[in-house]
């Protein structure tokens, strides 16, 4: 008896057979840490309080779906975007250090949701819309620093790893920049809101604030990972991939757009949130190999998931103080990426 194409594709390829086995613990991965998020913080909360009737529960249960619901959805399409943006930039570039933090992305888009924040009180707009303008700003931030990153490097030098950083310092510097300006042009109120931007939190999140920038955050998800195969095709190069019939000047001009719309999203609402894009990418590779038809979900899954746990740990480590989440994930990045740069130097 013949055995189906499928099944004879996985008896020849063990790698597919492995890259199954990694998505499917993946996904149980992201489903326990969300129930651990949960149910985990400073006070005690089971999942039965989702549906108690319970007079003496009821603060039990507006914690559980008005606090940390949103804020575990904010962390989860945050941390999903970020990692998938990060996979797509890196195949784009083809550069393994292509992280929307490390080369500005993140910054373009902070400095976007910063200028609505700062300006936005003046302009006359019904205060319903005010909550999609501070994400469609950002998005507009992050897109024009990934425009002018890869036309910059594209034109200068073929896409250098150096020329890459080095692109990305300045542009963070004129960040930083532009976020004094905002601090020196802010009240008080404005201010605060400014911190909360710069290190990063998920501790603002609402409903009305997470899902307009949730649904941005994972339409362009949804938009990168069907671009995952002609990522995979453009490795081999530009001619090439037009040689198989890939239109590939409106692949990048996609691939630039989605990712802005997915950084720009998460950080509208959640500030700027280190280390994930570059982190997650590399380690769903070395989990089940480069293809980015792989990585992409993988790094999706994984990205959620990481980024609910460092949330976890912002804030239970110093009960009954925060951490804000950016300094979590730093503080677990910035190891990676030493590591990384030297294994690549070893090669």
């Amino acid at each position: 008896m013949s055995l189906p194409a499928g099944d004879i594709v996985a008896a020849v390829d063990p790698q597919l057979q492995r890259r199954r086995l990694v998505m499917l613990g993946l996904c149980s991965v992201l489903l326990l840490t969300t129930l651990f998020a949960l149910v985990t913080g400073a006070i005690d909360i089971t999942l039965a309080d989702f549906f108690t009737t319970d007079a003496s529960r009821v603060v039990q249960k507006t914690v559980l779906i008005d606090i940390r619901s949103p804020r575990i959805l904010l962390a989860g399409c945050v941390g999903a975007s970020l990692a998938i943006a990060g996979g797509a930039l890196q195949g784009l570039f083809r550069n393994p250090l292509a992280d929307p933090s490390l080369i500005g992305v993140s910054s373009g888009a902070a400095v976007g949701a910063l200028s609505m924040i700062v300006f936005g009180a003046g302009l006359t707009v019904a205060s319903s819309l005010l909550v999609f303008l501070v994400p469609l700003s950002a998005v507009l931030g992050a897109g024009l620093v990934t425009l002018f990153l890869y036309s910059f490097a594209r034109y200068f030098s073929n896409f250098s790893v150096m020329t890459m950083l080095l692109v990305g310092i300045a542009i963070n510097a004129l960040g930083t920049v532009a976020v004094g300006t905002f601090n020196f042009l802010s009240d008080d109120t404005q201010l605060r809101t400014l911190v909360f931007w710069l290190m990063g939190s998920y501790g603002r999140a609402t409903w009305a604030s997470v899902l307009p920038a949730a649904f941005i955050a994972l339409a362009a998800s949804v938009m990168l990972l069907k671009n995952a195969r002609g990522l995979d095709v453009l490795q081999l190069g530009e001619s090439e991939a037009r040689a198989l019939g890939i239109d590939v000047d409106r692949l990048k001009r996609r691939i630039i757009l989605t990712s802005a719309a997915a950084v720009g999203a998460g950080v509208a609402v959640a500030g700027i949130i280190a280390f994930v894009g570059l982190v997650v990418p590399h380690l769903v590779r070395l989990m089940g190999g480069a293809p980015n038809r792989f990585v992409l979900p993988a790094a999706g899954l994984l990205g959620a998931a990481l980024s609910i746990a460092a949330d976890v740990i912002a804030r239970t480590i110093v009960v009954p103080a925060e951490l804000p989440v950016g300094l979590v994930t730093s503080a677990l990045g910035a190891p990676f990426f030493l590591w990384l740069i030297a294994r690549m130097r070893t090669r």
